[in-house]
């Protein structure tokens, strides 16, 4: 930290720069500028050079479009696979059979069962429990860095089981998989989902009983919403303010922009930010959550729908829950298939894919020739779509946490709220330095 001084003795001004925002995957910056007790200036600024994917893409064959989207995040690769092949399935006309649908969803409980795992225990927990770090928190709390990874160990698991690796995973093509498990191997994944059932209910608790800050806020939910099943793989893309359209009508309600502090294009519904991830998903779907669970998360005495962000932490604990419920089903009543895939005849047409990845709606559009050839390629990641809701968020936060704390505070209650987010900014370039100027 730095201070410099005008030379004016009624004036002061402030310059913080933390190289990087740790507990979040990729780099930015945020600014900063305080007059009194007033915000003159904030901007979230992500600075990782454009990763050109969607330029990658053209003139691809439409086999080879899963892996390559799979590199675009080490942590939500079957988002990425799965919203293409939906899109790419649309596009050449394609229904895929009743197993590959269902285990397309069981792919799913893999990622967001990781995920959340690792956001919970690993990036966000030692903001609440006071650890600069997951290792340093882990000399007091060792039960819960050991839940995290073990729970984070059985999502890769199952992710690996139909992905051949739990890292940029190869199993997923257009028409379904590659291979199919062996029922013994899905009966070993069962006998661990239902060890794990138990300790997912119990994280739930453990979670609602953590210092989160009560800072009620308003903001427009979105996520996607099926007919009977809580929201992973396929549904309409709905609001809290009544929108309900499918993905084809994204471009008439959503608009992405440029901002000319950051690399990453932001999203905003109607012109205005808005929320994506578990607590939106939560927020629209709370009656389709499996009685079992929305009985052990009304047992907390916290209220959904909820206009607490940091309820997110809750949210991602009810999901994790879901996950395993959904797991145990789909693998209690799985049957062995000699035809993991259906053949696809590509043709000229666009397609469109929404799904829900952890941290958030995902949309892909693509459109192919006769051959199947990319002819272009759009994909709006989740944390492009929260960049503009952070923004917002950090400004309204810190007036209410009080602009009389010190830089430090300030500092570190900003990380907070942005990790809150769990933003994968790599993902976005299509997290901190703090550059803090404070006039008294």
């Amino acid at each position: 930290m730095t201070d410099s001084h005008q030379d004016q003795p009624t004036s002061r001004r402030i310059r913080i720069d933390v190289p990087a925002l740790t507990r979040v995957e990729g780099e930015g910056s945020l600014k900063l500028a305080i007059d009194g007790n007033q915000i003159k200036q904030l901007q979230l600024s992500i600075f990782e050079p454009p990763r050109y994917f969607e330029k990658f893409l053209e003139g691809r064959e439409y086999q080879e479009v899963p892996d390559i989207v799979a590199r675009i995040c080490g942590i939500c690769p079957v988002a990425y696979q799965m919203t293409a092949v939906q899109a790419l399935e649309q596009a050449f006309g394609h229904t895929p059979s009743s197993w590959v649908a269902r285990m397309r969803r069981l792919f799913y409980c893999g990622e967001w069962l990781q995920s959340h795992a690792l956001h919970i225990h690993l990036l966000a927990l030692p903001d609440y429990l006071g650890f600069d770090s997951a290792i340093g928190m882990a000399a007091k709390h060792p039960e819960a860095v050991q839940r995290g990874l073990a729970l984070q160990a059985l999502g890769n698991s199952i992710i690996r089981l139909f992905g051949g690796r739990s890292v940029h995973p190869v199993g997923a093509c257009v028409g379904g998989f590659h291979h199919a498990p062996a029922p013994a191997e899905i009966s070993t994944l069962h006998t661990r989902l239902q060890e794990a059932q138990e300790y997912a209910a119990e994280l739930t608790r453990w979670c609602a009983l953590l210092p989160l800050p009560e800072d009620e806020d308003d903001f427009i939910s979105v996520a996607l919403r099926a007919d009977t099943e809580y929201p992973f793989y396929r549904g309409a893309l709905v609001s809290s303010d009544g929108l309900a359209i499918d993905a084809a009508q994204w471009d008439s309600h959503f608009r992405e922009e440029h901002t000319p502090h950051s690399t990453a294009l932001w999203s905003l519904y109607a012109g205005k930010p808005y929320l994506v991830g578990p607590l939106a998903r939560l927020n629209l779907n709370l009656d389709r959550l499996p009685k079992r669970i929305r009985t052990n998360l009304e047992s907390t005495g916290i209220g959904f729908p909820s206009r607490n962000m940091f309820h997110s932490m809750l949210a991602r604990a009810v999901e994790i829950e879901l996950a395993i419920h959904d797991a145990l089903e789909l693998t209690s009543t799985y049957e062995p298939t000699a035809h993991p895939f259906d053949p696809v005849t590509p043709r000229a047409g666009i397609g469109f894919g929404a799904t829900e990845a952890p941290r958030g709606l995902l949309w892909h559009r693509y459109e192919t020739d006769t051959e199947g050839l990319i002819k272009s390629a759009r994909i709006v990641p989740p944390t492009s779509q929260n960049q503009a809701r952070i923004e917002q968020d950090l400004q309204r936060s810190l007036q209410s946490f009080g602009l009389d704390h010190s830089d430090e505070e300030l500092r570190l209650h900003c990380e907070k709220v942005i990790r809150n987010y769990d933003p994968c900014i790599s993902c976005a370039t299509h997290f901190l330095t703090l550059d803090l100027e404070r006039r008294r």
